[in-house]
């Protein structure tokens, strides 16, 4: 079991990042990329699991928590390149990216840009101008896509209610609510309750548009070992997925369904999420 959090900032050319580690330092490397709504503590879980077998860090997605960004921006490129100078800073090497919701979009614009993964874990997202992307556009059950790319009007609505707006997602798309608990939801709301996070939030939405070309900018094959999982609750054809992943060039794909979760997956079943990482660690 972890025992001990070590918490730094660690300096970008557009900021700083909160970064939050557990586990040896001479240990395999796995960095952890939340998504909206929440920050780093969503692996708290994850971290536990993995005790001193790894080298764990998360971190707050710049611009949310106690990262800084010079000014919100959400294009998963740019974000991308600001992981990977952390990667860089930490000195880090043979090092497998996790990356859940926005953060899974991070992860594949990563895959796309830099060869320098291990491997990578690709968790419950759809990935910008990948299929089955269009369909994700015209469901109404993702009606937030489209509310959250307005200019302005999000953070008027939201922005003295960031709490009770969070929790409508915590309820709506999980299969146990329940698995996000009270202290967590108000640590999440915390870290987006600065007027810059908040919009922060809203601008990986606002982005989606320029990450779609840049998905599609090219096909060059990719061979890094990559796992997408899906919760099993989360609607969709697991197999729809896995062809627009192949198809965008990720020749090393394998998928996974996480029992039992809706899209929460890392809190809902955070032993099944463990298990299938290191079940993935361990064939390559």
């Amino acid at each position: 079991m972890c025992t001990r959090l070590h918490h730094t900032r660690v300096p970008i050319s557009d900021g700083t990042i909160h970064v939050v580690e557990s586990g040896p330092v001479s240990a395999d490397p796995i960095v952890f990329l939340h998504g909206w709504p929440e920050d780093w503590s969503a692996w708290t879980q994850i971290m536990e699991l993995a005790g001193d077998k790894y080298r764990c860090i998360a971190l707050d997605l710049p611009g949310v928590g106690g990262s800084r960004l010079v000014a919100p921006r959400g294009d998963k490129f740019y974000l991308a390149g600001l992981i990977h100078e952390l990667i860089t800073a930490l000195d880090l090497q043979n090092v497998t990216l996790v990356g859940h919701d926005a953060g899974g979009m991070v992860t594949f614009a990563y895959l796309k840009q830099f060869l320098t993964l291990r491997s990578a874990i690709i968790m419950d997202t759809v990935i910008p101008g990948i299929p089955p992307w269009e369909s994700a556009l015209t469901n109404p059950y993702i009606w937030h896509f489209a509310f959250h790319s307005i200019p302005a009007l999000p953070e008027k609505l939201v922005q003295n209610n960031v709490r009770s707006y969070f929790d409508y997602f915590y309820d709506a798309i999980s299969a146990n609510p329940e698995a996000i608990p009270e202290p967590a939801r108000n640590r999440y709301a915390a870290s987006y309750t600065d007027p810059g996070a908040l919009t922060q939030g809203f601008e990986f939405y606002r982005a989606f548009r320029t990450d779609a070309d840049d998905n599609n900018r090219s096909t060059d094959e990719i061979s890094t070992p990559t796992l997408y999982l899906r919760g099993s609750s989360e609607g969709g054809n697991l197999a729809d997925y896995a062809t627009g992943f192949r198809n965008a060039g990720l020749t090393n794909l394998n998928t996974g369904t996480i029992e039992s979760a809706g899209h929460f997956a890392p809190e809902e079943a955070p032993e099944q999420v463990w298990k299938a990482i290191t079940s993935h660690l361990a064939q390559l």
